[in-house]
């Protein structure tokens, strides 16, 4: 009879990356510390040995995530170094989408987290933001990647033939004189051979960054 394997040693950090592997597969919801334990193999109580609570695996989870986000690294210009991190961290939450809710709600950040909004920040700075203006952008910049990450991941289709049969099915019930724009949207662009939501990502984000180049530009020293 083949031996059973050894179970892995419990901790802190094994704790995380399971939890993120649970939140991955179920959902942040469906994340309980019973669940956790019996993943890692061990009892309930056995899993505070290693982390406090509940609210030190999400700690640790948040931290992981911002993490996996590439930063600018010292002397990149403001411009590129903010378009590399959107991508990167569109990314990051794309595997993570459950983080979106949780990044900015943490007290207790660790050094994932700082590293990543020193590393924002600083890159800002040394661009010719001022302080505040980096706080705007810092801001802003967040709120259009969190935001497109969420639209992105509650859309109703993800593949071409699941898009067409959901504009067949509003197209069948709504005639196109009462929607003539929702119509033209969707034959003239949506329906269109290699549409694909996610290119709507660059657009906006020129956009977010062309619209603070200028605010840089004109702002008072």
């Amino acid at each position: 009879m083949a031996k059973k394997a050894p179970r892995p040693p419990v901790s802190r950090d094994r704790a995380i990356a399971v939890a993120i592997r649970l939140a991955d597969k179920g959902g942040i919801d469906s994340l309980t510390m019973r669940k956790l334990a019996k993943e890692l193999q061990v009892e309930a109580m056995s899993l505070y040995y290693h982390v406090p609570n509940k609210e030190d695996i999400l700690d640790g989870m948040v931290d992981s995530v911002f993490s996996e986000i590439g930063l600018p690294a010292g002397g990149t210009p403001w411009k590129k170094g903010m378009r590399d991190r959107a991508h990167s961290a569109r990314s990051a939450l794309n595997l993570h989408p459950w983080a979106v809710s949780l990044m900015d709600s943490r007290t207790s950040p660790g050094p994932g987290t700082l590293g990543h909004h020193n590393a924002v920040l600083g890159c800002l700075r040394e661009g010719g933001f001022s302080v505040a203006m980096a706080a705007h952008a810092f801001s802003l910049l967040d709120a259009y990647v969190f935001g497109f990450v969420l639209q992105e991941a509650n859309l109703p289709f993800e593949s071409p033939q699941e898009l067409q049969a959901l504009a067949d099915s509003v197209m069948e019930h709504f005639p196109a004189e009462t929607f003539p724009h929702f119509y033209e949207l969707t034959i003239e662009h949506v329906l269109k051979p290699g549409y694909n939501y996610g290119d709507e990502f660059d657009y906006g984000l020129e956009l977010v960054l062309d619209g603070l180049e200028v605010r840089l530009r004109t702002s008072k020293p």
